[in-house]
């Protein structure tokens, strides 16, 4: 396995290739699919969600990165999200968000915690370890504030990665889509 290379914070220099890199990691993933089931409109509605999810962290210092977003963490500190405008998405597409928002933030923990919203390594760079050593960033941080990191995935095969790295399964949904809530 080759070196992982250096980890750095993301800043809105990375917002291009971030978002690039996370609509092609995403490309089959069960959350995304559910939110943009159009083929043909993915990639656009993908892109706006992500440039959303990078715009409200990126001024928290919060998104860990390796090669401007070849690998990408971008987490949600304790405190709860910041308060930001919905991304530009057609209506049906916001209704599948909020419906999914709304079962994932009913099944999360009641006290503070640092949330893992998205790990994504573009495919082609995949299998050399950047996905856990964007983490692992995040994690530190967690460990360093004596608080618990919390993350939702609906991806069955991401379960396994997920044990691996030390996190536990401690809730599951059914609805809108499997959904499983981890913590370590």
């Amino acid at each position: 396995m080759n070196p992982v290379p250096d980890l750095s914070v993301a800043t809105p220099r990375d917002r291009a290739d971030v978002v690039t890199s996370l609509v092609a990691a995403f490309q089959r993933d069960p959350v995304l699919r559910y939110l943009f089931p159009d083929e043909s409109s993915y990639p656009a509605r993908a892109a706006a969600f992500f440039g959303h999810l990078f715009d409200k962290r990126v001024g928290r210092s919060t998104i860990w990165t390796i090669e401007s977003g070849a690998a990408t963490a971008i987490w949600e500190p304790p405190g709860g999200a910041s308060e930001t405008a919905e991304p530009e998405l057609p209506a049906d597409a916001l209704a599948r968000m909020r419906a999914y928002d709304e079962a994932v933030h009913g099944g999360l923990p009641s006290g503070p915690f640092w949330y893992l919203g998205v790990l994504g390594t573009r495919p082609d760079r995949a299998g050399r370890g950047w996905g856990r050593a964007v983490m692992g960033a995040g994690l530190s941080r967690a460990a360093a504030d004596g608080l618990p990191a919390v993350l939702e995935t609906s991806t069955e095969s991401n379960v396994e990665f997920y044990r691996r790295a030390g996190w536990e399964v401690v809730r599951t949904l059914a609805d809108p889509l499997p959904i499983w809530i981890m913590r370590q």
